[in-house]
């Protein structure tokens, strides 16, 4: 055999042999479908099944709940709504930039608040629908959404400007605020699930302080 030959016979035994080898790797690492072809992504499909099954990545708290938990968040995402439409209307009615300031603050903190709940509900019961707001003592679940400003009073605060809007609507607000402590502290009272009562615990502190802020531009 020339040496040209003897180099040809060994890069081929050489290529031989990888074929071989990897013909080896992937029959040790390939599982046989049921119905004849090699299954290549089992393991993978495997491991990613058993790190999103629901036992799995489901949070104990999200799922731990009762009917005071469900109350609480149907009731308070109205109750937050119609806050927001108050702060909404102080803008173009008030004269007191103190108000103002205050009612952006109100909606920037509650906005949020209305998500996070209506996530609680997504989480508990696949996404219950809220009740619509608008109603003062709107008695649901054994939980009345107290302190809501009747129709008579939302008309009457969009018919007004200046002091006398300020007036009224602080004192709506306070009434609001008012309420939705009360609401609050029933969810810390008979409420399950530790994440909806820590909301309602920021509800009670900082509902409460604008509660005094409001009193005292009042000059009460």
């Amino acid at each position: 055999m020339t040496t040209h030959s003897a180099r040809l016979s060994a890069r081929v035994a050489a290529l031989l042999a990888a074929i071989a080898t990897t013909a080896a790797v992937a029959a040790c690492t390939s599982t046989p479908a049921s119905d004849g072809h090699t299954d290549h992504t089992h393991d993978a499909t495997s491991a990613q099944a058993g790190s999103d099954t629901p036992a799995a990545n489901a949070d104990p708290d999200a799922v731990e709940h009762n009917a005071a938990d469900e109350a609480f968040a149907t009731h308070m995402i109205p109750h937050h709504e119609q806050a927001v439409a108050l702060s909404d209307m102080v803008p173009s009615r008030s004269s007191d930039p103190a108000v103002v300031e205050l009612a952006a603050a109100i909606a920037k903190a509650q906005q949020p608040e209305i998500e996070t709940m209506k996530g609680f509900l997504t989480q508990w019961n696949g996404g219950a629908s809220p009740a619509p707001g608008g109603h003062e003592g709107h008695d649901m679940g054994g939980m009345q959404m107290q302190g809501m400003v009747d129709d008579a009073t939302m008309t009457r605060l969009e018919s007004l400007k200046g002091k006398e809007f300020d007036t009224l609507w602080l004192q709506s607000m306070i009434g609001h605020h008012e309420g939705a402590i009360d609401m609050a502290k029933t969810e810390l009272a008979d409420g399950a699930n530790a994440t909806a009562k820590d909301l309602a615990q920021q509800i009670v502190d900082a509902q409460q302080a604008e509660i005094d802020q409001m009193k005292q531009m009042m000059g009460g």
